[in-house]
């Protein structure tokens, strides 16, 4: 009855697919917190109450209701940042994903960026250095299972500060792929991402062919210049497990608003791009982490692709109908 009254007091869109990934994310949330500490949940709330205020604002001049999409891209922006990021940081990029990266354009179905992203984008320009800091979980820290992190405010940080857990080479496997790693709250465990990321398949509320475009590419073209040589380009594995590209590949990419979603065609090269230029951008640019402007830029092409492909099916149609009533 409270819950009712207050989505009705708020004017919420319920968006069952959007609550499907909301699900699918609640067990990242949870390690979160495990992980590196209940200071998660003071950034959640921040995140998503500065989210709820900008787009209730702005939904009400538009005469819009504000939508469960909402929820997502607060939820996906928070498990993007470190640990140690100062809270008002993180309310000034929410504020800027809502308001510039989404609701500027008319609200939800018009966007043509991802919010989340946008606004990850935002904070990584704009305040470099605390995005950059990295916290050391407390189960690898001090051996300390249980509680973790629910037994500490925030996890110690760490001597050696950059983009990604991409520099921490002598990492293992397991370690990447369970999350034992510095990183930022959400970005660490693979495997949790990836079973997450199945249901949300599963609940037909993401695409796997945009999902299997991006890892596909991603592991071909970072093999490529590992076996090449290429200085910067580590194991193939070790890309894959570490830094943000499979939270990115399963939640962010498959936006079903700024993503290419009109033909499966488009969807293979969207999930692509991405992959392609994720390793481009990590690889051969000045950025170690290169999912943000990589899903910018693939943001950006969705559309067209979407267009052409269209555009070149509607002309194949014709002229094979031309062509028939020639033959007759």
């Amino acid at each position: 009855m409270v819950r009712k009254k207050w989505e009705e007091t708020v004017n919420i869109q319920k968006q069952q697919a959007m609550r499907n990934v909301l699900y699918a994310l609640t067990p990242l949330v949870l390690a979160s917190v495990y992980l590196f500490g209940w200071r998660f949940v003071a950034v959640y709330i921040v995140v998503g109450a500065t989210g709820l205020v900008c787009e209730w604002f702005m939904a009400k001049r538009y005469d819009l209701k504000v939508t469960e999409s909402l929820f997502v891209s607060c939820s996906l922006f928070a498990l993007s940042l470190p640990p140690g990021f100062p809270l008002w940081m993180a309310a000034l990029g929410m504020a800027f994903g809502i308001v510039f990266g989404k609701m500027v354009f008319g609200g939800f179905g018009k966007n043509v960026f991802n919010p989340a992203i946008t606004a990850r984008a935002f904070v990584y320009i704009s305040f470099g250095v605390p995005m950059t800091a990295r916290f050391i979980p407390p189960v690898t820290s001090a051996g300390n299972w249980f509680p973790g992190g629910f037994g500490t405010w925030l996890s110690p940080l760490d001597s050696i500060s950059a983009a990604t857990p991409l520099v921490a080479k002598n990492a293992s496997l397991l370690n990447l792929f369970l999350g034992n790693v510095s990183g930022s709250f959400g970005e660490t465990s693979a495997l949790l991402i990836i079973l997450g990321g199945a249901f949300i398949i599963w609940k037909k509320a993401a695409s796997w062919r945009i999902v299997a475009g991006s890892i596909s590419s991603f592991l071909v073209f970072q093999s490529i210049l590992w076996l090449a040589g290429v200085e910067a380009a580590v194991n193939p594995l070790y890309a894959l497990l570490s830094g943000s590209f499979l939270l990115a590949a399963f939640f962010m990419i498959t936006d079903p608003v700024s993503s290419s979603q009109s033909t499966n065609e488009g969807r293979w090269i969207y999930g692509i791009m991405f992959g392609t230029l994720t390793v481009l951008i990590r690889v051969f640019a000045n950025w170690a982490e290169g999912v943000t402007f990589a899903i910018l830029l693939a943001n950006m092409f969705g559309p067209l692709f979407d267009h052409l492909l269209k555009t070149a099916k509607a002309n194949r149609k014709k002229r094979a109908e031309l062509g028939k009533g020639g033959a007759a």
